[in-house]
């Protein structure tokens, strides 16, 4: 003969079931964003106009292996890479930065172990061979409260990827560079916005070993502008960037 249950434990029960969905829901949510999936926002400009400041993006953390900052709080098992392989150059990539081991940054692969990378009067050459390039009209970048014309270029790497870069200025900082080989187990990346880009030319950032490399971003799930933010919802309706959302980053 069964006894009913009293009110008391009817709620301890559903208490019980609860905490166990939450713990099955937050387990399932740590192997996606550890093993498959993990989300990213853009919080600056140096990728301009592939990525905007305010697109959420998802990348794929079983792209290039796993390294221990492929685990929440770089707690991993192992040195190194496991399942490894190299990003393709053209790859968008989000990476820590080598010079904290913290800090995230995405910008796009332009060059491989082994690559001599240089900028000669704001072209990229790889090998000693300068890329194609091709006009693709003006992009109006805001700097410090100022529009600016920026002159949007489309740029095609060696092994035929093409993608659009920013020119701001043809007499930028780093628009003439010194000649860079990239070493074994490091890639070199540049941000897309060439003259306002904190990259692989500068020392602050430097090559980027393969184990810091975190995924490589895939589509914009989500991108807003102005001031809103995704905890804003309220705001969306007239921030939405409606036509970014699902775009695949190419």
């Amino acid at each position: 003969m069964h006894r009913n249950l009293t009110a008391t434990e009817r709620q301890s029960s559903g208490l019980w079931e609860t905490a166990k969905t939450l713990v099955y829901a937050v387990g399932i949510a740590l192997i996606v964003r550890t093993f498959a999936f993990e989300p990213f926002n853009i919080p600056s400009g140096s990728m301009k106009s592939t990525l905007l400041v305010g697109d959420y993006l998802f990348v794929s953390k079983y792209a290039y292996g796993y390294s221990r900052y492929s685990f929440p709080f770089g707690l991993a098992p192992f040195d190194g890479r496991i399942f490894g392989s190299l990003p393709r150059r053209g790859d968008v990539v989000v990476f820590k930065l080598p010079s904290d081991n913290k800090t995230d940054y995405i910008k796009r692969i332009v060059g491989l172990p082994g690559d001599k990378i240089q900028v000669i009067q704001g072209v990229l050459n790889i090998n000693g061979e300068p890329v194609k390039l091709e006009p693709a009209g003006i992009f109006k970048e805001d700097i410090d409260g100022r529009t600016i014309n920026a002159q949007r270029l489309i740029e095609t790497l060696p092994g035929g990827v093409s993608h659009y870069v920013l020119d701001l200025t043809p007499t930028g900082p780093l628009d003439n560079t010194r000649v860079y080989e990239v070493p074994p187990g490091h890639v070199f990346a540049m941000g897309d916005n060439r003259d306002n880009s904190l990259d692989s030319r500068v020392d602050q950032v430097g090559y980027i070993p393969v184990e810091n490399l975190i995924g490589r971003a895939e589509v914009i799930f989500f991108s807003i502008d102005g001031g809103a933010s995704l905890l804003e919802p309220w705001k969306w309706p007239m921030e939405i960037r409606y036509n970014r959302i699902l775009e695949l980053i190419r």
